[in-house]
């Protein structure tokens, strides 16, 4: 039975999308039945260009990505989410509406990441802060896959996803 993740962030353009890449990119390489989605509170409706540049350096499909709202995912038809992770600060902030996981409620963790999208220099310094932010979670991603998913209960699984946000 897949793990689904929904990783948040406001506008679902580039912090979530870079992270929903990222994770599913991981988890196919590495064999792990994980699924990652990403949603926002305020869709922006659109990608931020050099978030999705970033993934396909990488050697990402980007194919399908969409900005979507979180409302997807609170209805019985949404899929069975484990983990519910937010990686910017207001939307870390923000009321979530009640998610349906596979066992009760998901697991919700805080990895915040500063805004790319503000980064200064131009298009390269964009460039530049995109791939820095793609790298940074990119290893987070690679920490959560390294976890025994299958066989830890709720209160392990918060304490290993609180853990991967110190790092």
């Amino acid at each position: 039975m897949s793990i689904h993740v929904l990783i948040l962030c406001t506008h679902n353009s580039a912090r979530s999308v870079l992270s929903e890449g990222m994770l599913n990119h991981l988890a196919r390489r590495l064999g792990k039945d994980v699924q990652a989605h990403s949603a926002g509170s305020a869709p922006s409706g659109r990608l931020n260009p050099f978030a999705l540049e970033a993934l396909q350096n990488a050697g990402v499909d980007t194919s399908g990505y969409r900005s979507k709202s979180w409302d997807e995912f609170t209805g019985p038809e949404a899929p069975p989410l484990s983990i519910v992770i937010t990686v910017c600060d207001s939307a870390a902030a923000e009321q979530c509406p009640v998610f349906f996981g596979g066992q009760g409620q998901p697991v919700k963790v805080h990895w915040g990441y500063p805004d790319p999208s503000n980064a200064e220099g131009g298009d390269e310094g964009k460039r530049r802060a995109f791939e820095l932010t793609r790298q940074a979670i990119g290893y987070r991603m690679l920490q959560l896959l390294a976890l025994p998913l299958e066989r830890m209960d709720r209160s392990e699984l918060a304490a290993a996803l609180n853990a991967i946000a110190q790092s």
